[in-house]
Parts: structure tokens; sequence; C-alpha cells
């Protein structure tokens, strides 16, 4: 019976590094649980951005404005689709960084090298897109950050969020490097689960911003 004991004592503190969880203080990793409550904090950043975002578009006559032509300015449906490939690859880059923790939490360490850097690749990817998306709309629809209410409510909330996932790209690089450095095990890999739960957030929350900013406005006609 002792035997069987003590070799049930391992894995428990196994399962424990892996999922991020402290068996021994009956708690979660101190910087899992500061990730957890940061994110906390920018779910209620973003919550206020959106209900400015509705407020706006709840007393505004016309909302979102057309342009010169009597077109919505922003139609995802349009070449060059970029709000729907910008989608494609931010979505994918959540799946290749589900990907890259599964395989450290398995204690493969080469898998996890090449999914962050894929992830990493993707996330740049779309930083260049939501650039291009920014110059087309500025040089092409003289729509700007100062384009009335609506465009000081579009670059808010799509600058925010692209300077969270720089932030995330950022995160990416550290632990890739980390990650070549071979710093992480199955058991001590807690910064890839931080930059995990961080990067599912932007991805969320850029879901949110699809829906609201370019469906929505389809759906309702003219305004929001």
């Amino acid at each position: 019976m002792t035997a069987n004991t003590d070799a049930l004592e391992p894995q428990v503190t196994e399962e424990a590094a892996v999922t991020g969880h402290d068996a021994q203080r009956g708690g979660m990793d101190p910087a899992l649980l500061g990730m957890m409550l940061f994110i906390a904090s920018e779910v209620m950043f973003f919550a206020a951005l959106f209900a400015a975002y509705f407020n706006a578009a709840a007393t505004l006559p016309v909302f979102p404005p057309l342009n010169t032509a009597g077109e919505k300015i922003l139609d995802p449906f349009h070449f060059p689709y970029l709000p729907i490939v910008m989608t494609i690859v931010l979505l994918t880059s959540s799946v290749t960084m589900q990907l890259a923790t599964g395989r450290i939490r398995s204690g493969d360490r080469t898998g996890l090298n090449r999914a962050v850097a894929v992830t990493l690749i993707l996330g740049i990817f779309f930083m260049v897109l939501w650039a291009y998306e920014y110059y087309l709309l500025i040089t092409e629809e003289d729509f700007g950050i100062i384009s009335g209410v609506y465009g000081t409510m579009f670059y808010a909330l799509t600058g925010f969020h692209g300077a969270h996932v720089f932030g995330g790209i950022i995160g990416l690089v550290v632990i890739l490097s980390r990650g070549i450095a071979g710093q992480f095990s199955r058991k001590h890999h807690v910064a890839v689960e931080a930059v995990h739960y961080y990067w599912h957030f932007v991805d969320i929350i850029w879901i949110l911003l699809v829906t609201v900013i370019y469906i929505l406005p389809l759906i309702g006609g003219d305004g929001a």
C-alpha cells in the first residue's frame, strides 16, 4: 500500500506543474494568476470601448456613415477582403498556439518551438494586414481617426486591439527565445501557459470586433 502511495505522489506533482496549479500551496502559480488578473482588467477595458461604440450607434442618425459613393466604408466582403483574411490568420494562430502548449505539456520541446514560430509569423502577418487596412482607409476612403465619432471609435477599438496583438508578439518572441535555449520542460513552462491564455484573449476580442464593427452594420442596414 505504501509503495502505491509513493508512486502516485510524483504524478500529482507533475500534473500540478503541467496545469499551472500548485498542489502543495493549493492554488494557481502566481505568474499565471497575474496573467489571469491582467486579462480580466483588459476585458473591462474593451467592454468600456464597446459600450462607447454602441452608445454612439444609438445616438447618431446614420451609423456607420457612408462614403461619398453612398457605400459603407467598412465592408469585409469587398476586395481585398482584409477583415476576413485577418480573421483567418488570427484564428489559425490561435490553433498553432494551442498546439504549442499541447506539445510542451507532453514534453516535446521541438514541437513547442515550431508551433510558437508559426504563431509568431502569423501574428506578424496579421499586423502587416492591420497596417495595410489602415493605409487603404486613410488614403482611398479619406477615413481617419478625426472622421467624426465613428472614425474615433473605429481606430480606438482596432488600434488598442492591434497594440495588444503587438504585446502578444513580444511574448511569443520571449518564449520562442527561451524555448530555443531549452528553458522549458513538461513540468516547467508557466510562461508558455501565460502567453497561451493571452493570445487566445486577443483572438476572442478580434472576433467580437469583426462582429460588431464589420458584420452587424451590414445586417442592420444604415445603422449598427
